[in-house]
């Protein structure tokens, strides 16, 4: 097998601590994800020795890139980061382009390759599908996106739907108006408009109207010209409610869907987003994004919840591939015998 080696300048000594980690935690983050890699350290020089050296010298790299731009790199965007150099993605691109900065901290970026995927297809597309489990963003990039359209005035409001389904439990009557009726709905597009535009601006465009919400239901008979529209938990939709959704897209508008088809509350189990790329997936300006566990940006231990489901899943599956092929075999008739 091939040696490489491959030496990493860092531009400074003051940037080492962020390249390495305190302690060298990323440094040895790094050793572990590359076993067969030996890194020696001296000065500001890395220098990389083994068969999977040109990969970790390009990680080195992109840490150098990040550093020198001012990001600081904790333990879990290194495994992300990890995941990105593994799949030939710069990581610097994904995780350095802001969609939009919040009235207060830190500007919103997409923190995996699956996120850029998103935010760039929302981008270019008049409608776009992020499907994934929980944790991968798919609703927080989206109200992020929205707001980013809004201040530049290239939509005139923002619309948050989502449909009045419980998670597998009846809460009963809700007291008060439409507003207090659907909050309970969608409480989590509250919280990321909360963030993107603070407490106050999120109320001051509530009540101007530049943001609007309302329950899938009355979306019926309405055309949505200049706005961008975000269905949430678009899962727990019927094929009529979701067929009716995407035929309110009027001029000068954008629609993102959310959805995640492991998680479906609908009775009946008929979901409208189930098999929708098969029947939409050509038409242009429209795009379907998948996010899987790599994307989770919440706790580890919620992308190791979603992996262990989808491995039963699949053990589910092949056992019941299994089961049919026995049962497919032609019975035995002792009356042709």
């Amino acid at each position: 097998m091939t040696t490489t080696h491959v030496k990493i300048n860092v531009p400074g000594n003051h940037l080492m601590v962020g390249v390495l980690g305190q302690h060298d935690e990323l440094l040895t983050l790094v050793e572990d994800h590359f076993p067969d890699a030996t890194v020696l350290v001296r000065g500001n020089e890395i220098t990389v020795q083994g068969p999977t050296a040109e990969r970790v010298g390009r990680l080195f790299e992109e840490l150098v890139v990040m550093v020198e731009a001012g990001h600081s790199v904790e333990p879990a965007a290194l495994e992300r980061m990890v995941d990105m150099v593994n799949a030939d993605v710069r990581p610097s691109e994904v995780l350095t382009d802001e969609v939009v900065r919040p009235v207060r901290g830190r500007g919103v970026h997409p923190r995996s390759a699956g996120q850029k995927r998103y935010v760039d297809a929302i981008r270019r597309n008049v409608i776009t599908f992020g499907l994934g489990p929980a944790g991968t963003g798919k609703s927080w990039l989206a109200v992020a996106m929205a707001t980013q359209a809004l201040q530049d005035k290239q939509v005139d409001r923002i619309i948050l739907t989502r449909p009045a389904v419980e998670a597998g439990e009846r809460l009963g009557f809700l007291p008060g108006d439409l507003m207090a009726k659907v909050d309970p709905y969608l409480r989590p597009l509250y919280d990321a408009l909360h963030d993107m535009a603070g407490t106050d601006g999120a109320q001051r465009l509530l009540e101007r109207g530049a943001v609007e919400v309302a329950p899938l239901a009355f979306m019926r008979g309405r055309t949505l010209n200049s706005s961008f529209i975000i269905l949430d938990e678009a899962q727990n939709t019927s094929p009529e409610q979701m067929k009716m959704f995407l035929t309110r897209i009027g001029f000068g508008s954008r629609a993102v869907v959310t959805g995640d088809t492991t998680q479906v509350d609908v009775a009946g189990g008929r979901s409208g987003l189930t098999g929708l790329e098969d029947v939409l997936g050509a038409i242009d300006g429209l795009e379907f994004v998948h996010l899987d566990r790599r994307d989770v940006v919440r706790h580890r231990i919620v992308g190791d919840i979603v992996s262990a489901y989808e491995a039963h899943e699949a053990g589910r599956a092949t056992g019941a591939d299994t089961a049919t092929t026995v049962s497919d075999d032609p019975p035995t008739d002792p009356v042709g015998q």
